[in-house]
């Protein structure tokens, strides 16, 4: 399903084209910024219930000599992994903790090595001034330049953003998107109880079979876990 296509199927399932509001403050809402608000609060909502592969970016970068500090991406929202790659290529996965441990294990700035943990510091600080984006720490502190690889979970460019119109989600989990922007629509409408159930009952059916996918197909086969199987419905053998 493209941007259009969502667009179209919201309109056409609630009766609505959304036209144009004045707010209070004479600030006017045009048509696409409300349908847009609907469908992103939906994959907020989505991206937050269901670990999709396409919500994890890999990148590389360093860590310097007598900095423990690290910069994190300007899309990070969590980690799924952090790794220091030392000169012969040898990956040290580290090891998450929280920035007290870090503070008490490597109490001095001269306590250098290669890192073994890592902890989510906090807002970077350039120039006095606080950012919105996040830092890590690690410990101990590098004694050398070190490459990094960092796996983590980010919100993918959303469809109504996108040059082509279409995501991940909108190619291969359209209802789930669908039915979540049709719950946020309606709410906005103060529609009815009895459609708002429907729609949130068929957006939760969607979710949950969209993180049978998510976090339950792609993380297994068959190999390993054997054919995945639901189970069998009861029998009824006569017995009272």
């Amino acid at each position: 399903m493209t941007y259009t296509e969502l667009i179209t199927a919201i309109q056409t399932y609630t009766e609505n084209t959304f036209p144009a509001t004045t707010l209070a403050d004479s600030t006017v809402v045009s048509s696409t910024a409300q349908l847009n608000r609907f469908i992103t609060q939906a994959e907020q909502r989505i991206y937050n219930s269901v670990q999709f592969p396409s919500l994890r970016k890999n990148v590389t970068g360093s860590v310097t000599s007598a900095n423990k500090y690290l910069s994190c991406p300007d899309d990070f929202l969590s980690t799924y992994s952090l790794a220091v790659i030392d000169a012969a290529g040898v990956y040290t996965f580290l090891l998450n903790k929280d920035v007290n441990f870090i503070r008490e294990a490597y109490p001095q700035p001269t306590d250098t090595a290669i890192p073994k943990y890592y902890a989510l510091f906090g807002p970077t600080v350039t120039s006095s001034t606080i950012s919105n984006e996040l830092s890590f720490i690690v410990g101990p502190t590098p004694d050398a330049t070190y490459s990094v690889e960092l796996h983590y979970y980010y919100y993918p460019q959303s469809i109504t953003v996108t040059a082509s119109g279409q995501t991940w989600l909108g190619d291969n989990f359209d209802t789930v998107l669908l039915y979540g922007s049709l719950v946020e629509a309606y709410t906005y409408m103060k529609g009815e109880t009895d459609i708002i159930t429907l729609y949130d009952i068929k957006y939760k059916e969607a979710l949950a079979l969209a993180k049978r996918l998510g976090d339950g197909l792609e993380r297994s086969d068959a190999y390993r876990s054997g054919q995945a199987r639901e189970a069998p419905l009861p029998q009824n053998f006569g017995v009272k």
